[in-house]
């Protein structure tokens, strides 16, 4: 050891014999047995540094006289996205944006632990989040404001205070409505309503009273759809200025106590596709105003007794090849955010199953990103897996270093 090694080195041992509380002769003597000068010792006394700010100073002292520059940080600005790119947001915390087609990181967006969520502008390069602060961190004053991030930097360039009602419990809890100028927020405390923001005026427009339904999915002109807690649908229309237009409501399409649904619908060809704790599959959209659902199919054919539906994102579809991709685990029932050990793929008008894949660990999510290559992504602990759609076949494995949801970026 020679330089700045030997001299922080001896320094350490002369600091541990300090801190230790040995007694092998006096620090004068030590420091000059070790090679360290004693009027560096003498000027940290007399900053009041101790002797941690000792190290760092003699540190800092050999790399200056090393000619040895500090690195400062730098910004990357992402370029045109690509339909591979795709957001894993930690649970409680930051997102972070990988491109599955090679598996290299993009950048981090920097959320908050209750933005479970993320809806993209493509148009006008815009990312929005409805996200909750709080002045101690996890208690204290709250804010709640609909933040908007520039997609080449990933960082915050405005945001539009909200009341501080966010009910931040899934990805379906915001939504970007069709025409790219409003946002709707679902909001609970408990009583449900969805706040309305304009971002193209960066305006907060006003709060819609929602009793009794739940989640906001866009759907027709200017409008988004609600789950109801009687087995319907609720579809509600704004105007031009961001104010509610029309409200309907569908006939029950699912039983609530015998096979309710999973809360976690995806969007599907223009609508969204729905699937109950027991596999039955049905389709919603928005037509003319009022709402269509398709009749209910199942999942499970006479040999998949015992499987059933499950994970934190149980199931996502490919609308360009008309796929519904399910995460499947074989267990009792009532077992809804169970991790899957296959994945089974249907095709949609045709409803039949066509293929299935495997897994050696289970998988709590999955989400497909369309592009050249489709690709499936299963979240399984800290990797994302990525299977080739088409032939099931597993691509490469992504160390995110966390779990949490999966999103379209």
């Amino acid at each position: 050891m020679s330089g700045l090694g030997a001299r922080l080195g001896a320094l350490a041992e002369v600091v541990g014999d300090a801190n230790m509380g040995h007694t092998r002769g006096s620090r004068k003597d030590r420091c000059e047995r070790r090679g360290v000068a004693m009027p560096l010792s003498g000027v940290v006394q007399r900053l009041g540094l101790g002797w941690v700010g000792g190290v760092a100073a003699l540190a800092f002292a050999g790399l200056a006289h090393g000619g040895v520059t500090p690195e400062q940080p730098g910004t990357t600005t992402l370029g045109p996205p690509s339909a591979s790119w795709f957001i894993i947001k930690n649970v409680m915390g930051s997102a972070s944006v990988f491109d599955a087609a090679d598996g290299e990181m993009l950048g981090t967006l920097s959320l908050t632990p209750w933005t479970p969520t993320v809806s993209r502008h493509r148009e006008r390069g815009e990312i929005y989040a409805a996200e909750v602060f709080y002045a101690r961190q996890h208690d204290g004053e709250r804010t709640d404001v609909l933040r908007i991030y520039a997609h080449e930097t990933l960082a915050p360039v405005a945001e539009v205070p909200i009341p501080a009602k966010v009910a931040s419990l899934h990805r379906n809890y915001m939504a970007l409505l069709s025409g790219g100028r409003y946002v709707v927020v679902f909001n609970m405390t408990p009583a449900q309503s969805v706040s309305v923001v304009d971002v193209v005026e960066r305006r907060f427009v006003g709060e819609i009273s929602t009793p009794g339904c739940a989640n906001t999915m866009a759907a027709g002109e200017r409008g988004f759809l609600m789950v109801c807690g009687n087995g319907t649908l609720q579809w509600i229309g704004l105007d031009e200025n961001g104010e509610e237009a029309s409200r309907v409501r569908s006939e029950v399409f699912f039983d609530v106590d015998k096979d309710p649904l999973l809360g976690k619908p995806v969007a599907s060809g223009g609508g969204w596709q729905f699937m109950t704790f027991e596999g039955q599959a049905m389709r919603a959209s928005v037509a003319d105003g009022s709402i269509v659902v398709s009749d209910a199919w199942s999942l499970m054919g006479e040999d998949d007794q015992g499987w059933r539906p499950g994970g934190t994102q149980p199931f996502t579809v490919h609308d360009e090849l008309g796929l519904l991709v399910v995460l499947t685990h074989e267990g009792e029932k009532d077992t809804p955010d169970e991790a899957g050990t296959q994945a089974w793929v249907f095709h949609q008008e045709g409803q039949r199953r066509v293929g299935r894949i495997e897994f050696e660990e289970p998988v709590g999510a999955v989400h497909v990103v369309e592009g050249e290559v489709p690709l499936l992504l299963a979240n399984s602990g800290s990797n994302v897996l990525v299977y080739e759609l088409a032939t099931g076949r597993l691509e490469r494995t992504i160390e995110t270093g966390r779990g949490g949801f999966l999103l379209s970026y």
